[in-house]
């Protein structure tokens, strides 16, 4: 359902399985299974979602639980009381205190950059 701020939202109640493909911001709240690309918008992760999901898009807020990898080319923020499984790769990472995270960080030049490029990289729970 979109909004009149052009921001769609998956309520909480709602479960997806496959693949999401779109331009503008999405809010998640509920189940989702899959993929998601959004390369020009925005993700948030609700506090009530749980999504088994690689990401990509151009900002990523993650507020609930997800378990796959990120690729954004923008900024990835977890937010505290955040659970995250998966690899991310982005230009920015932001963690806050009590956020939990597993996996592999790599901050490149955004999601465009190729595989093994020359950035920053972090492995471990932050």
């Amino acid at each position: 359902m979109a909004t009149e701020n052009g921001l769609a939202r998956i309520g909480k109640t709602v479960v997806i399985r496959g693949e999401l493909k779109g331009s503008e911001d999405l809010v998640v709240d509920g189940q989702l299974e899959g993929t998601i690309l959004l390369s020009e918008g925005r993700l948030t992760i609700g506090p009530t979602a749980n999504v088994a999901a690689d990401l990509t898009a151009r900002e990523v807020l993650i507020l609930g639980r997800l378990q796959g990898n990120i690729v954004a080319s923008g900024r990835v923020e977890l937010r505290a009381g955040s659970v995250v499984e998966g690899d991310v790769r982005a230009l920015r990472l932001a963690v806050e205190e009590n956020a939990v995270f597993r996996g592999k960080v790599d901050l490149t030049q955004g999601a465009k950059a190729p595989e093994g490029s020359t950035g920053s990289s972090a492995a471990g729970g932050i």
